[in-house]
């Protein structure tokens, strides 16, 4: 999953909002760092990335991608499913997505002053540019993937990614409504178990 789904498991909770954040971008001695219910969030990030990297449903959507994107699947499987969260919002959250953006950016913005000096300059960017509700447009995905090109070893294999979720796209609507509801039950069960 990317920002937007991780973004939206966090339940509106804010430690878990920062945690869940961070979890992509922190190293394992600055997780340490971070206050303990951070670390929830950041704990919290990881066991979603691995329940959802396990499922069948992903897996099944991820050989369908290899061929054009080999090794880098995986990702563009988890950016096209941050898509189509946004495409499907209202069927998954009560809250339009613009609004829901900016009380998530909010929750970032107040926890700036823990975050390592990188994200302190990288978190207004991402804010100025709305990256979670930019997700639901083709723009948005493009000027995603771009991004990831820059900072893979293999760019080529991130080239025609979205037009590889258009191509497929029945296949992947149809897996994304499987799965989604699965990660947000499993997600709630984890949250209940540490009450």
């Amino acid at each position: 999953m990317n920002f937007l789904a991780h973004a939206y498991l966090s339940f509106d909770v804010p430690h878990l909002v920062v945690g869940n954040f961070l979890g992509d971008f922190l190293r394992h001695s600055e997780a340490l760092q971070m206050p303990a219910p951070v670390r929830e969030g950041i704990q919290l990030h990881r066991k979603i990335d691995t329940y959802t990297d396990q499922h069948p449903v992903i897996r099944r959507g991820t050989a369908r991608l290899r061929p054009y994107h080999g090794k880098y699947a995986p990702v563009v499987v988890d950016m096209c499913y941050d898509y189509l969260l946004a495409v499907h919002w209202r069927l998954y959250h009560e809250l339009p997505l613009t609004q829901f953006s900016r009380n998530i950016y909010g929750i970032l913005e107040s926890h700036l002053d823990i975050m390592p000096e990188r994200l302190q300059e990288r978190v207004p960017r991402m804010i100025a540019a709305d990256w979670l509700s930019s997700y639901g447009t083709e723009e948005g995905m493009l000027f995603a993937f771009d991004r990831m090109q820059y900072r893979a070893s293999k760019p080529e294999w991130f080239a025609n990614a979205f037009q590889n979720l258009m191509n497929y796209w029945e296949p992947f609507q149809e897996d994304f409504h499987d799965f989604f509801p699965d990660l947000s039950g499993y997600v709630r069960g984890e949250l209940i178990g540490q009450e």
